[in-house]
Parts: structure tokens; sequence; C-alpha cells
């Protein structure tokens, strides 16, 4: 029974499957075809808009195509109008070409025409030119180069002459103007100043009580001599010089000081290394103060105030410097109240003229140990403490290194050269004293027209003789004035040199 159900439960499953396969493929083509239905509806309203579509596009095409042609219509019109205007503007330039080409064309040829007639007629004035100069040449006796020399050297002789005359004039009346003028100022100051005309010199001898001194100088093998000398700086010459010794270096200080040292050594009688240097040590400490006291003195009697310290420093070792004989000191000072009274008298800056005047040799404290001029040295030197621009100017231009600018410049340079040409204020050796009067007569005569040159007043004035048949009276006007730049160049002085030149005419007959 039971497998009787099971088999009729069997039987109902399959019918109930078979039954459902086939419902569910019913079910499944009617899908299909209803989807079928619905892409295939689609696909024909897909393809109606696509028509559509199209034809619009097509439309908006035409519209667009019809547009761009009628727009490049319209600009294809116009180039071409702008090229008809441009091609009628060639057409005229090219008309107006040819016709300013037929213009040149014809000036070419009017210019070569003129140009010929301008040579044939050129040609034919140096044909006559050449003939006149032939026959003023026969007339004359002389060739073309020479009348011409002839002429030039005529010119010259009397522009020459003429100019001679112009210079004797101008300068004989700016020399009496300017000679008195100059003699009144220099009158008035030199008086005021009343300076003493006593020429210091460097002492560099040292006295000794007896020559057994000199064997304890030198000491045992020379020990001590040696000890002063690596101290000093100085070389000590112990020679056959009876009761002295003799101190030789180049730095004025060092040998004041090796002076000092020196003499405390003898005074004290007990010279060996140690006293050596105690001594060294107390003179050079007496020699800086000196120093520093002279340089404080030098303002306080020059009247000059506010000067650096170590300016005063440099104007205190000029105590110890000579300059042909003349200590710098005292010259200095003597500068500066110079300076300071002929700028009084001409309405000037006194004060400048002074501190520049006293400071103007301010060089020659440390020319030996700086290179360079005196006057270029003492410049720098004061600027670099604290000194105007204006004295340091005058100090480098004292010597005329460099163009003097103001009227302070020129009178420091003036007060200098009165100083060191006052009678007894400056010497010199005997060697230099005869190269530089050498020098002068060398220098004038080298001149043509020159007999006999001779230096006199010991070198401040040279006298030239000249051959009066070939030198005139305006032609050694001219020879003075050549000679003193000559000798302006060429040489180095104190103060001035006076040129003179003499011409004479002698006439000599015998009585038979």
């Amino acid at each position: 029974m039971t497998a009787i159900w099971i088999v009729v439960v069997l039987v109902v499953a399959v019918i109930g499957a078979v039954a459902g396969f086939f419902a569910r493929k019913y079910l499944g083509e009617a899908k299909i075809a209803s989807a079928e239905a619905a892409a295939q509806k689609i696909v024909e309203d897909a393809e109606h808009k696509a028509e559509t579509l199209q034809r619009e596009a097509r439309v908006e095409l035409k519209d667009e195509l019809h547009q761009l042609r009628t727009e490049a219509e319209a600009e294809i019109k116009e180039r071409r109008q702008e090229l008809v205007t441009l091609e009628n503007r060639l057409l005229s330039r090219e008309e107006g070409l040819d016709e300013l080409q037929k213009d040149m064309t014809r000036r070419e040829q009017s210019v070569s025409d003129r140009e010929a007639h301008y040579r044939k007629v050129l040609e034919e004035v140096e044909a006559a030119q050449a003939e006149q100069q032939r026959q003023l040449e026969q007339i004359a006796g002389l060739t073309k180069d020479q009348a011409a020399e002839l002429i030039l050297k005529r010119t010259e002789d009397e522009v020459r002459h003429d100019m001679a005359k112009l210079v004797r004039s101008i300068e004989d009346e700016a020399r009496h103007e300017g000679e008195r003028r100059a003699k009144d100022i220099l009158s008035i100051c030199i008086q005021r100043t009343a300076a003493s005309h006593v020429a210091d010199t460097t002492v560099s001898v040292v006295p000794l009580p007896s020559d057994d001194m000199k064997g304890r100088i030198i000491g045992r093998e020379g020990r001590n001599v040696r000890t002063l000398e690596n101290l000093t700086g100085v070389d000590f010459i112990i020679d056959d010089t009876p009761e002295a010794v003799v101190l030789s270096g180049f730095d004025t200080v060092r040998r004041e000081i090796a002076r000092l040292t020196l003499s405390k050594l003898v005074a004290d009688g007990r010279i060996h290394p140690a006293k050596i240097e105690e001594m060294y040590s107390k003179a050079r400490d007496e020699v800086d103060k000196a120093i520093q006291d002279a340089g404080e003195q030098a303002v306080l009697d020059g009247n000059v105030h506010g000067v650096a310290p170590e300016l005063l420093k440099l104007l205190g070792r000029l105590k110890y410097r000579t300059s042909y004989g003349q200590n710098v000191l005292m010259h200095s000072l003597e500068v500066a109240h110079l300076a300071g009274l002929m700028a009084g008298e001409l309405g000037v800056n006194a004060k400048l003229a002074k501190r520049a005047g006293l400071l103007h040799d301010l060089g020659k404290a440390v020319d030996h140990e700086v290179e360079g001029s005196h006057a270029m040295i003492g410049g720098n030197l004061a600027r670099r403490y604290g000194e105007s621009d204006a004295v340091a100017h005058i100090i480098e231009a004292h010597h005329y290194e460099i163009e003097p600018m103001g009227v302070e410049a020129v009178l420091v340079a003036a007060a200098d050269a009165v100083s060191g040409a006052r009678p007894g204020a400056r010497r010199e050796t005997l060697e230099t004293y005869i190269k530089r009067l050498e020098s002068l007569e060398r220098i004038a005569e080298c001149k043509p027209g020159v007999e006999k040159s001779y230096a006199i007043q010991a070198g401040r004035e040279i006298r030239v003789l000249v051959k009066p048949e070939e030198i005139d009276d305006d032609a050694a006007a001219l020879l003075c004035r050549e000679i003193a730049k000559d000798i302006e160049q060429e040489l180095d002085y104190p103060g001035t040199i006076r040129v003179t030149v003499i011409r004479e005419s002698r006439a000599v007959e015998y009585a038979k």
C-alpha cells in the first residue's frame, strides 16, 4: 500500500515537474517575444530619431556652408580690391621711378659734361700757373721751395721780433709793479720776524777726557762698542782722532740718542753692557721728551693750535734735522711767521698760511724711512692725522711738485724760498756747490749765440754774454726766459737764481 502511494507520489511529482517545465518554457518564450517586440520598437524609434537628427544636421550644415561661402566670397572680393589698389600704386611708383631714372641719367650726363669742362679749365689754369711760376722763378732767380722758405723765414723773424717786443713790454710792466709790491710786503714781513741768522748743525763728535777712555769704550774683544752699535743703530768710529769719538748714522735722532748715551757713560766712568743698556734707556727717554717739548714749543711759538700729538712728535724730530746747515724746525717756524705776515698784508687766510707754513717740512722727519719726496710725504701725514685738505695741499705744493691752488699755497712757497735764500741761512758741500755752478753754466752755454756764461753770487745769479751779431735785443729777452725755464726744469736749488743776458757792441779802431 505504501509502495503504491510512493509510486503515485512519484508520478504526480514527475507530472508536476513536466508541467512546470512546459509552463516555464511558455512563460519564457512569451517574455522573449515581448522583449523582442519592445526592442524592435526601441530600434525603430531610434532609427526614426536618427533620421530626424540627420535631416536637421544636414539643414544646419547647408546653412553654415552657405554662410561661410558668403563670407569667403566677400573677403576674396575685398582682397581683390586691395590687390587692385596695390597694383595701381605699384604702377604709379614704377612710372615715377622711370621718370626719376630718366632725370638722374640727364643729370649724370650734365655732371659729366661739367666735370669734363672743369677739368679742362683746371688743366688750363695749372698750365697758366706753371708758366707764371716759371716766369717768376726766371725773374727772381729762385725756385718755388727757396722762395717759400725765404718768405717763411722772414715771417718767422718778424713774428719773433714782434713777440719779443710784446713779451719785453709786458714783462717790464709786470716786473716793475710786482717787484715794487713784493719788496714792500717782504721788507715789512722780514723786519717783523727778526729771525736769527745763525745756522745750527748736528753734533756727531763726542769729546773724551783722554785717549785712554777709547779702550774702555771698545771693551774686551769689542763687546762694549758692539753693544752700543746694536742698541743705537749708529756706527761708532774710534780712530786716531785725539780725545774724540765720531758717530756716523743717517738717522739724526738715533745719532743724538747715541751721543747722549756715550756722554753719560763717559761721565759715569763705568762702561759695560748692562750699564750701556741703562744709559741708552735714559738717553732715549730724554730725547723723546725733548722731541715732545720741542714740538709743543714750536706750536706755541707759531701760535698754531689743535695739532695732533703725532704731528707734535714729528715736528719735534725736526729739531735734530738740518737742511744745508739750517735747522729745519727753526726754518719751519720762520716760514710760518713769514707766510702769516704776508697773508695778513694781502688780506687772505693768515691762520691757514701760518699753520701750513709750520707743517710744510713735516715729511723731512721721516723721509729716510718712507719712499717719496718730503712734500708728498708731509701731505699724506697731515691728512692721516686730521689736518684739512687745504693744509695738506699747501704742504704738497710748496716745491711746485703739484700746481698750487690758492694764494696761501703760493705764499708758503715764497716764504720757504725767502727763509732758505737769505744770507747765511744755508750752506752746502763744496762738491755739490761746484756741480751746481757747472750745471748752471752748461745750461746757458748750450744755447745758440751764447759766447760765455759765468755763475756768480754763490750760484744765485748767472750772467750770460751773447754774440751781438747773432742775438739782438729782442732775442736776448727770449734767450733769458728760455735759460730760466731750463734751470727750473733741470736743477734743484734753494731760493731763486737770477739770469742776466748781456749784449754789447764794441767798435775798435787804432790811430796810426
